[in-house]
């Protein structure tokens, strides 16, 4: 594959020639993971594979088709095709919800699910949650707190995706929910009632039902097994037990089977990701699969990454190897030493400002904490002196209400069954509450032509006209004369005066979302492949929360360990590395947990290209705790960084930049002087 790939090293070389035996690429960071996956695809190609049958699965659809794009390229380049041809597509890469939806909808008929069956995001689960938390009468029956519709729906999801037992789950992770066992079965039970009664699935359907499909109809797991000569999957580490046993119903001798990711890079235990899946998954096979490993780092200097060897290499339980670069650097990652939180932020803001003016930009620079919460004190620091800065996270594009409101109409539209998503639009028409709206949704569910029992309700005076439009907009829709995208400029000139009755204030701003909702509606096929893939892959932002636009094009960086997952830049700050925060105070019940937090840190610490610096506050101000009589708590530095640790990192401190400024200020000042002569006396005294 060299005709491919000329730049490839000995190991990725052997990834990508690798034949079609399981095989497991164990990608340290910064190793040219993307390039080598895309290589191999590519050299799949080249060999005879048809991309037709090439399964990519990823964790977001935007890597996926990356992946698929930089392998074209690379075929292109090995077969001397000109730039301007089109590159060889792969229509089956994708994320593991994306992918099950495609192929529920392909067999939907012959496992019992509707063709049209909706499905819902997380926020509309918890709302399905909580119907049935309250029909169920679960909390009111109990004489002890009962978990709210967030923790139960956090709970379902777990047991779902880990496949463990719901008293072990609830013993491990919710122990003050274990007396709720039995309540928590029975809504559960509802809530999967209520799913299949709306013909609606939430995300964790969409792979547990794949599953049931390929492990309830042999058929159906072998013609999929033959449709996908190769399956390949990024980011392993972060597959849940769910996942893996699609994989293995999927491909069960592994053959064609790849799969690459990073055991030290495992960080989403929170989400039932299972570190087990990739340290055992050569065993899984007979004879074991091969393991390839990716050493060589493209992205760090030497002495960065020889701290960050150094820090996961105390963990208990891992596939060893030792990232090494050829960038040379004799400055080692900085451990600094500061008073308190303030004393942080102002540091960072220094630092920050120091490289900028020595030429780096701000957005090559980042600053990583634990939780969004430990940036506070450098958030007001950074305002103060205007250093314009952006922080991830926040309200989700799908997350808010005037979004929310589209999409239900387009779902409603296209499964009237849907009750979350008729009593939420019932509910914005002048005149209809919640009673009202239950009882139309009645009605509709008593009659074999929904819309027009919605069209001959008997409603108030007041309500009727607005109700008699919003039918006829439904059934229009349903219909589907217009077209899509056509359709959705129906339900927004509908929804437009709803909007500006609803959100007065800001409805000019909230119009610009849907304003982007039709430009990407143009990009998709049906008003169903554009529901799926919106749901399963949304927009990152709404405007209602973007502000004003930057008045400066450069800005730092501000995000959490999570988040800054997959980037890099040249100059990182990681803040409060002290026990406490990282690890943190809640993850400290367990050593699994515990072992996540020390990949958390080596994460953070490996996204840094040149620059690295480790932040230890001294003490902590803790308002809530003035009734005790203290004001401030003491950190200690991370355990993840013991004093054999400490000839790897650069020290500092207040005492030693004391030292170091009175040093600067007496040198500044020159060697001492003697002083003038002064003649007048020994003229005075010779006399």
């Amino acid at each position: 594959m060299s005709a491919c790939a000329p730049t490839l090293n000995p190991a990725q070389q052997a990834a990508v020639d690798h034949g079609d035996a399981p095989l497991l690429v164990i990608a340290g960071a910064g190793s040219g993971k993307t390039m080598t996956l895309a290589a191999r695809l590519a050299r799949l190609v080249q060999h005879g594979a048809d991309p037709q049958r090439i399964l990519l699965l990823s964790f977001s659809r935007r890597a996926a088709h990356e992946l698929a794009r930089r392998a074209g390229r690379l075929l292109h380049q090995a077969l001397g095709l000109p730039p301007t041809a089109r590159a060889p597509l792969l229509p089956w890469a994708g994320t593991f919800h994306g992918i099950g939806a495609r192929l529920l909808r392909e067999h939907a008929e012959a496992i019992g699910l509707p063709p049209n069956f909706s499905i819902i995001d997380r926020a509309d689960a918890e709302d399905l949650m909580g119907q049935c938390r309250q029909q169920t009468g679960v909390a009111d029956s109990s004489t002890e707190r009962f978990p709210l519709k967030a923790t139960c729906l956090a709970i379902y999801s777990r047991a779902v995706n880990s496949r463990e037992p719901l008293d072990a789950l609830l013993r491990e992770h919710w122990p003050w929910c274990v007396a709720h066992e039995a309540a928590l079965r029975r809504l559960f039970g509802a809530y999967v009632a209520a799913k299949q009664d709306q013909q609606t699935l939430d995300y964790d359907d969409l792979l547990l039902w794949w599953l049931e499909m390929l492990q309830a109809s042999p058929e159906i797991a072998a013609a999929l097994d033959a449709r996908f000569s190769h399956v390949l999957v990024d980011e392993y580490q972060d597959t849940n037990r769910l996942q893996e046993a699609i994989l293995r119903a999927l491909k069960p001798q592994g053959q064609g089977l790849t799969v690459v990711g990073d055991d030290a890079q495992a960080i989403y235990g929170f989400r039932a990701a299972e570190l087990r899946n990739i340290l055992d998954f050569p065993a899984r096979f007979t004879p074991p699969a091969q393991v390839v490993t990716l050493e060589e780092n493209y992205r760090s200097t030497q002495p960065l990454l020889d701290a960050s060897n150094a820090v996961i290499a105390l963990a208990p339980e891992r596939f060893a190897k030792t990232l090494f670069s050829r960038r040379e650097s004799s400055e080692k990652p900085l451990l600094v030493a500061v008073d308190d939180e303030a004393a942080q932020a102002r540091w960072v803001a220094d630092e920050v400002l120091r490289l900028r003016e020595g030429g780096l930009k701000l957005k090559r620079q980042a600053v990583l904490f634990r939780t969004g919460s430990h940036s506070a004190a450098l958030e007001l620091e950074l305002a103060r002196r205007r250093i314009p800065f952006v922080k991830f996270g926040g309200l989700k594009f799908l997350e808010a209400a005037h979004v929310k409101d589209l999409l239900a109409l387009l779902r409603w539209a296209d499964n009237p069954r849907s009750r979350l998503a008729g009593f939420r639009l019932l509910n914005l028409l002048p005149g209809i509450g919640p009673g009202r709206a239950t009882a139309l949704l009645d009605a509709m569910d008593a009659s074999p032509e929904p819309w027009a029992a919605l069209a001959a309700a008997r409603v108030p005076t007041a309500a009727r006209a607005d109700l008699a439009a919003f039918a006829a907009l439904c059934d229009t829709l349903r219909r589907g004369d217009h077209g899509w995208p056509d359709e959705l400029a129906l339900a927004i000139d509908w929804y437009t005066p709803q909007l500006q009755r609803l959100h007065e204030e800001d409805a000019a701003v909230r119009l610009l979302d849907l304003q982007q909702l039709q430009q990407l509606a143009a990009g998709h096929g049906s008003r169903e492949r554009f529901l799926t893939e919106l749901t399963l892959d949304p927009p990152e932002a709404t405007s209602d929360e973007s502000g004003p636009p930057l008045k400066d094009e450069d800005y730092l960086i501000l995000s959490t360990l999570h988040s800054a997952k997959g980037q890099e830049w040249q100059a990182v700050y990681l803040l409060n590395l002290v026990d406490g925060c990282l690890p943190s105070d809640l993850s400290t019940g367990s050593a699994q947990q515990l072992e996540e937090e020390r990949r958390l840190l080596y994460v953070g610490m490996t996204r840094a290209k040149r620059h690295l610096q480790l932040i230890v506050p001294q003490r902590f101000y803790v308002t809530q705790q003035r009734a005790l009589g203290e004001r401030h708590l003491y950190g200690g530095r991370s355990r993840f960084i013991p004093d054999a640790l400490l000839p790897l990192f650069e020290a500092d401190s207040p005492a030693r930049r004391a030292r170091v400024a009175a040093a600067a200020d007496e040198a500044a000042k020159g060697p001492p002087t003697k002083p003038p002569l002064d003649l007048r006396a020994r003229l005075r005294s010779a006399w």
